[in-house]
């Protein structure tokens, strides 16, 4: 193993930790890195910013443009840090045990800084097929930004014939991953005094019966994954859990515990197991919330519920004799494969007709967590897949 590419890729995570990408804010400032470290390497990027021009997603190629490359994709911006106890900086990279520390370490800046070290070699290499990067913004508030930049690569550069997204699986080949949706509910009440709620709607009251029920429906699919035992929906399918999960993230509402409140908002994600369309229980869900809607109209005008549109995360389906789970197979000596039940941008480019698998450093459950970590071996053995990729890429 090349180890001057390891400790690079862990200097260049120093870097791009200290950029605070939190998807309510901006990731300029680390896109103009990515961009000036290609320049400084003798590459061209390309942006393809938002509506705002405040966030951008970063592509480029190194290599001849001819078909049959890969994508190497990854998302820039982490969630908050807000509420969270660290026992450090989380935006300041620090190393314990093996263990690098910071906001974004294995979700998924890691893998960006392996990639980025590798840079000087690919360009030093003589490929016979490109390596195309892609970089994309608020992947974490639902895939925001991947799709206009992976509609302008599919335009302007020779069609690839792989995809791997390199979010943590600890190097492991993932083939599949849960649909996504996430809407957002806000109940309007009407204020009163609360010892006389009759009089008046609670918002957050309101609020608890719909939350009550995204449960209720959590709880029977459970039960019905239960009772199907090893069916193909369930256990032996690979998913954790394996059953469709309704999910309030969060809520907010209220003024004073004494005034019934007058407005409550909370957010729901759904994540379906193959087989179950999002869109069913987003209807069924509707339903329940116009039920709802009526009740405390009736009670007083005022009082509504509203339901926005959904945001849609595509799942990943495993492909049959697929040519990016060759390539992984090949590069990783790997005969398992796995799903898993967090979205990515992996559906988003199948959706394009590539052939997509999900593969990165570091693993999920330390992603989004307080004192967020990758272990250095981690960023190793992803250094090795991509020096093995190089020297498929020149055959």
């Amino acid at each position: 193993m090349n180890t001057a590419a390891s400790c690079d890729a862990v200097e260049i995570l120093e870097t791009l930790v200290g950029f605070p990408t939190v998807s309510s804010g901006s990731n300029l400032a680390l896109i103009g890195y990515v961009r000036d470290f290609l320049r400084d390497h003798g590459v061209d990027s390309h942006l393809v910013f938002n509506v705002e021009r405040t966030k951008a997603n970063l592509y480029a190629q190194i290599g001849p443009n001819v078909a049959g490359g890969v994508i190497l994709s990854g998302h820039t911006d982490v969630v908050p840090v807000a509420d969270q106890a660290w026992s450090g900086d989380p935006f300041r990279l620090r190393e314990q045990d093996g263990r690098l520390y910071g906001r974004g370490t294995a979700d998924m800046k890691g893998f960006i800084a392996a990639v980025l070290a590798l840079v000087p070699e690919w360009r030093a290499a003589r490929l016979k097929r490109p390596v195309q990067l892609a970089l994309s913004y608020d992947e974490e508030v639902g895939c925001l930004g991947a799709p206009s930049m992976i509609a302008e690569m599919s335009q302007r550069l020779a069609p690839a014939k792989a995809v791997i997204v390199g979010e943590p699986t600890m190097m492991k080949l993932v083939t599949g991953h849960k649909t996504f949706a996430g809407f957002e509910t806000r109940v309007r009440g009407r204020e009163v005094h609360s010892c006389q709620p009759h009089l008046g709607v609670s918002a957050v009251m309101t609020a608890a019966r719909l939350v009550c029920w995204l449960q209720d429906r959590t709880d029977e699919n459970r039960q019905a994954a239960s009772a199907e035992g090893t069916g193909p929906n369930a256990d032996e399918a690979g998913f954790d859990p394996p059953w469709t999960t309704l999910h309030a993230g969060m809520i907010s509402g209220g003024t004073a515990t004494n005034i019934t409140a007058g407005h409550c908002r909370f957010s729901t994600d759904i994540r379906c197991m193959p087989g179950d369309d999002p869109d069913d229980w987003v209807a069924r869900y509707r339903s329940f919330a116009s039920d709802v809607d009526s009740d405390i109209r009736s009670a007083h005008p005022e009082a509504a519920v509203y339901v926005s549109d959904p945001v849609h995360i595509p799942g990943l389906s495993p492909e049959a004799d697929g040519a990016a789970e060759r390539l992984v197979r090949q590069l990783n000596g790997d005969n398992e494969t796995g799903v898993v039940s967090y979205g990515t941008e992996a559906g988003q480019f199948q959706a394009a007709k590539y052939s997509t698998v999900v593969c990165g450093p570091g693993s999920i459950d330390q992603a989004h967590q307080p004192d967020e970590f990758i272990a250095r071996r981690q960023i190793d053995a992803c250094a090795g897949f991509l020096q093995r990729l190089t020297r498929t890429l020149s055959d």
